[in-house]
């Protein structure tokens, strides 16, 4: 609290004051402020320097010494809004003149200190989107410490003991049209409540979870929400149209208004909760404009329900919608909490907004849906767990988690698990909870570790995965890792590759309308990063991944692990004594025949390929089994991700050559006595002719003298007949038991220029 001794007019604004202000203690200091109102001998709450303020709206923020149209100031004078105590922005507060400067704001005006504790929690643990369900697991853990049983925690549970029932049959019918939609619908009515602000213990703790109050009516509803995990929804009894609450699905294209004024046509599947005449609310996800309490509303209709999770998913996610409530219900409420939560909200309604329960609780169950029960066997939990561990303190740990034994003999538990509990359903899920209990930082590590060694013949398909990374990144490669979801309009792109919707796994439940399908290549996501690199300006790219791909045929799924291999750009970075040269397909053929040199693979064999994703292609295969299709990306794809420059990309189907590898790669040999034998060929050849025919042709020519083909030289342009082009190649031979005369390199020059010739059309370039 400050007091304003002296309020000048600003010389540079119109509209500012310089004011002095005495805080209590120290000299007067001078504070420039804009407000209309603020005046000399005012008591006002003044934010100091260093104070961090939270506004209604806008981003917080922290008061620092400054200047104002030249003039220094040392602090602010609040307005209501921007001390988030409420929503005015006309002026400053100003406060009684008895009140006592110096005195803090939170004293002056009772402002309760708090704390908040943010968990991160897993999506499957549904029993904890709750304060109460929190406790509920803490005090299990705190019962239990290290496996020690102690009664240091007791677990309070949210009472509804003076809840006070009614015979009445109440004025609103309920029919429940779709049972499995809506399992459990439970409801009942209050009369005489008065629609005002909660108290302000009660905005407060909602506040605190970042919850704005509405009225106490709502206030209630979220605050039972949070409380114990069940969403309720509180209708004005006096709009329902025939008095009638109607529980069914839309008609497909009907229309509702949401609490947000916005238009949407629902569809056949969405679960709707109406009236006589039209829907009120999308059941569990968001209420209709007119369906909630207003100012006017003296009868309630409290609604307390338990929805199927699968259906109030797909309703969400078909309207882009997700609330509080919608979180709840998808992920899975406890169907045993509905009428618990209604007694709950009810007492505090006629607590806090007065009335009474006007009504009998309907509830509608007709399937009452039952506990899961597991077989919990000890000799199988002990293995899992690694540690045989006290009976009575594995049973302390179920009692006090609420799952219950109802039946037991020496080898197993038959145990009930409550329906809370949706992410236990399975022996080993009851052996994570006792673990996650018992703490496994308690399990100690054995004297001896038993594992099963693998076959020597079985290759250690990790280790020749980190070996083939190695050997990437030694030669310039970065390696890049990228998401399995993938964007679903790349089906479009996948169709035109033999892929497409038929064979691509869409997931049942997606994270985003963008991340809908399980990708089908590596090649996109390479294409993505190639083009965000080329953004930041970096073009000169070496990239490979390890990745799966999936597929669907007909009714199977198919998993595959490939290896991508991209290269774009620049042969060499920058330099005044390397040349410019852009990286080619000589850079990808080789460095795929170094991975798979590296492993042992050899006798390959390329062959020409025909793939909408390349606009010139190669096969890559040893015998029938193909390994990998490699080539430059086509144009068309490349404009598809706004990639600028060519790209060549090799997908190595991995497990195929896993599976070729030799079972002994590594083997020695002699270094060979006898010297090799070089002839080169200037070949003139059609342009469709590709260099693997030639070396094909060659080691079918000859196969036990040549050792290596290779293209040195290509040439097209002057002084060459249109449609041809000149290739410049080696042979070389050797002989591992003498030396070869010229004779006899000769002759087998001569069978391969024949076979060329006649074959491949080729003449020998002048």
């Amino acid at each position: 609290v400050g007091e304003v001794l002296e309020c000048e007019k600003h010389p540079d604004a119109d509209r500012l004051r310089i004011t002095k202000v005495n805080l209590g203690e120290g000299e007067p200091v001078q504070i420039v402020c804009g407000a209309p109102n603020v005046a000399a001998g005012q008591k006002v709450l003044v934010a100091t320097i260093g104070t961090k303020l939270y506004p209604n709206e806008g981003e917080p923020f922290t008061i620092k010494k400054g200047k104002i149209r030249g003039q220094d100031s040392l602090g602010m004078i609040c307005a209501e809004d921007e001390l988030g105590l409420g929503k005015s922005h006309d002026g400053i507060m100003v406060l009684d003149s008895n009140t006592v400067v110096g005195t803090p704001a939170a004293d002056l005006l009772n402002i309760q200190e708090d704390y908040t504790l943010e968990i991160g929690l897993t999506p499957n643990r549904t029993d904890a989107i709750s304060h109460y369900g929190v406790a509920r697991d803490l005090k299990a853990a705190l019962q239990n410490m290290n496996g020690v049983k102690s009664d240091k925690a007791e677990l309070i549970k949210p009472t509804a003991q003076d809840f006070q029932p009614s015979n009445e049959k109440g004025t609103i019918a309920l029919s429940v049209e779709n049972n499995e939609a809506c399992p459990r619908y439970s409801c009942l009515e209050i009369e005489g409540v008065k629609i005002e602000p909660s108290p302000k213990w009660l905005q407060e703790r909602l506040a605190t979870i970042g919850l704005r109050p509405i009225n106490n009516v709502v206030d209630i509803t979220n605050y039972v929400q949070h409380e114990i995990g069940q969403p309720l929804h509180a209708f004005d009894a006096n709009l329902i149209a025939g008095k009638k609450v109607i529980v069914r699905l839309a008609h497909e294209g009907e229309k509702i208004t949401t609490l947000d004024e916005v238009e949407r046509t629902l569809s056949a599947n969405d679960l709707v909760i109406c009236d006589s005449e039209k829907p009120m609310c999308i059941a569990g996800v968001f209420g209709g404009v007119n369906s909630g309490v207003t100012e006017k509303t003296t009868h309630v209709f409290l609604e307390s329900a338990y929805f199927n999770p699968v259906f109030v998913r797909k309703t969400a996610r078909g309207h882009g919608l997700n609330t509080d409530a919608s979180f709840r219900f998808e992920r899975g409420c406890d169907a045993n909490a509905t009428v618990w939560a209604l007694q709950r909200a009810a007492q505090l309604m006629v607590e806090i907004a007065g009335g009474k329960v006007s009504s009998s609780i309907q509830d509608i169950y007709l399937n009452p849906i039952e506990n899961k029960q597991v077989n919990f066997r000890w000799e199988k939990a002990f293995t899992l767990i690694g540690k045989k561990l006290e009976k009575d303190v594995v049973k302390n740990i179920l009692r006090d988690l609420e799952i219950e034994v109802i039946a037991e003999n020496e080898e197993s538990l038959q145990l009930s698990i409550p329906l809370y509990r949706t992410d236990v359903t399975r022996e080993a899920d009851v052996v994570e909870e006792i673990l996650r209990i018992y703490g496994y930082d308690n399990i100690e590590f054995p004297q001896g570790m038993k594992i099963s060694l693998q076959s020597a013949q079985k290759p250690d398909v990790e280790a020749l995965q980190n070996k083939v990374s190695d050997l990437l990144t030694s030669n310039g490669f970065a390696e890049m890792m990228s998401m399995s979801l993938t964007k679903s309009r790349y089906l479009e792109l996948a169709s035109e590759v033999g892929d497409g919707k038929e064979t691509a796994v869409e997931l049942l439940n997606p994270l985003s309308g963008d991340l809908s399908i399980m990708r089908q290549t590596l090649l996109y996501s390479g294409l993505e990063a190639i083009a965000n690199n080329q953004n930041h300006r970096n073009a000169d790219l070496r990239l490979y991944e390890f990745g799966k791909v999936y597929h669907k045929f007909g009714e199977k799924y198919n998993e595959e692990k490939r290896l991508a291999i991209f290269l774009t750009g620049r042969r060499f970075s920058e330099s005044w004594n390397n040349d410019n040269h852009a990286v080619s397909f000589t850079d990808l053929k080789g460095t795929l025949e170094k991975v798979l040199r590296s492993l042992g693979i050899a006798g390959i064999k390329f062959q020409a390929s025909e793939s909408a994703q390349f606009d010139d292609a190669l096969e890559c295969a040893i015998g029938k089994t193909t390994l990998a299709k490699l080539g430059i990306v086509s144009g068309s794809l490349l404009k598809s991700f706004d990639v600028k420059q060519a790209v060549w990309y090799a997908e190595v189907l991995w497990e195929n050559v896993i599976k070729t590898m030799p079972k002994e790669y590594v083997r020695y040999k002699e270094v060979d006595k006898f010297p090799a034998v070089r002839r080169d060929l200037s070949l003139l050849l059609d342009k469709k002719t590709r260099y693997a025919e030639i070396e094909q042709l060659a080691f079918e020519c000859e196969r036990k003298l040549l050792r290596e083909v290779n293209l040195f030289d290509v040439y097209e342009g002057k002084n060459l007949d249109a449609g041809k082009k000149s290739y410049a190649v080696s042979f070389t031979f050797q002989d591992s038991s003498k030396t070869m005369t010229d004779q006899q390199t000769e002759q087998v020059m001569a069978k391969i220029q024949k076979a060329l010739e006649e074959r491949l059309g080729a003449s020998l370039r002048a």
